[in-house]
């Protein structure tokens, strides 16, 4: 790497220092650091991003339109290589890249407060409605059909007739709820041909960790912009909703610690409403408690149709943990349908006592 960076980007070696940084589960990420100035240092995983030259062309698109239309908003840049390169490619290293740090920001793998809630979700709402005015058909797809749940229940019926026999048998009753569930399919169905529903510039990977906080736990941007491509809201509202909620998360073996924090709900609807509530239908707004059905049913398809696969996709450190993320996941789907209501009548209550 450090021959890379020398090589790519005029750091002499005897400069530099990296260090593993954060825990990403895809791209590999050091923190460089070259004569007191830090920055980000990342390689792309190609096995997942068949295509890495995309999200650099995606990225440099975006710095473009920020550049000119919101000059003022932080937005984390790559550093040009000495040919003025924004990835480089190295035979034995693969896709590589750098980006600025931003000095003085945090992350947060996990969610102290709904204060935090708030602040991501008003982040992800403004990235998207700075982006209103951005052409999506200029956005290369990264990631073909990733939220695509149409898809994704396609392929897990096919893992149901071709699928680990055995694995399969064990689980009847989770597939007789998710097959119970099937009416949120048909929504997404509907929605892909519904003209109040409208392809924005979207995130596609909203976790908590995507988000840069200044010291006083104040949002500053969004940040791993690998899968932002044309997407519906419910992506990223959904993927809040799915990762906020629950103090735990899918990898949590003790299913009593799953719950709905309905404060935590508030601050994300308060958040993402306060940037995009002119920018969404009122049909999409009314669609805000399913966006978080759609994600956690989607997640949960998505881990047994691998475990049905023999853990082909997301593999597994212990025996069963593909079949554990999915039964957390249902877990967490059954108790948002049972405060359905309940959460409704909050999207609603603000929506008419906000002036939204």
């Amino acid at each position: 790497m450090l021959g890379i960076i020398e090589n790519k980007y005029g750091f002499l070696t005897s400069d530099c220092t990296l260090t593993p940084f954060g825990n990403g589960l895809i791209n590999q990420t050091w923190l460089l650091m070259h004569k007191g100035d830090s920055y980000i240092f990342q390689r792309i995983n190609d096995n997942v991003f068949h295509n890495p030259s995309d999200i650099a062309e995606n990225i440099h698109a975006l710095k473009e339109f920020f550049n000119t239309n919101f000059p003022d908003y932080l937005f984390v840049k790559t550093i040009q290589t000495l040919d003025k390169k924004e990835i480089v490619f190295h035979p034995s290293e693969g896709y590589c890249r750098m980006f600025e740090f931003v000095i003085g920001s945090k992350t947060f793998n996990t969610l102290q407060n709904s204060q935090l809630a708030f602040e991501g979700a008003k982040q992800f709402g403004r990235f998207t409605k700075n982006l209103s005015k951005f052409d999506v058909s200029k956005l290369h797809i990264t990631l073909v059909d990733f939220h695509n749940l149409s898809l994704r229940y396609q392929q897990f019926e096919t893992a149901l007739n071709k699928g680990n026999a055995n694995r399969i048998n064990a689980c009847a009753e989770a597939i007789e709820f998710i097959e119970s569930q099937k009416s949120i399919v048909d929504e997404f169905d509907q929605i892909k041909t519904n003209s109040n529903f409208k392809k924005r510039v979207t995130h596609h990977d909203t976790k908590i960790s995507n988000v840069l906080f200044d010291a006083n736990n104040k949002g500053l941007c969004v940040i791993d912009l690998d899968t932002v491509m044309p997407g519906y809201f419910i992506s990223d509202v959904g993927d809040m909703l799915r990762t906020y909620l629950s103090p735990v998360s899918e990898e949590e073996v003790d299913f009593s610690k799953i719950e709905i924090r309905e404060d935590y709900f508030q601050a994300i609807l308060e958040g993402y409403i306060s940037e995009m509530k002119d920018e969404l239908s009122d049909e999409e707004k009314s669609y805000f408690v399913y966006a978080g059905k759609f994600m956690i049913y989607m997640q949960a398809l998505r881990f047994i149709t691998d475990y049905f696969n023999n853990d082909s996709y997301y593999g597994s450190k212990y025996e069963g943990q593909n079949l554990v993320r999915a039964n957390n996941q249902l877990v967490l789907l059954k108790l948002l349908l049972s405060k359905e209501q309940a959460l409704e009548l909050r999207v609603n209550h603000y929506l008419e006592n906000s002036g939204v």
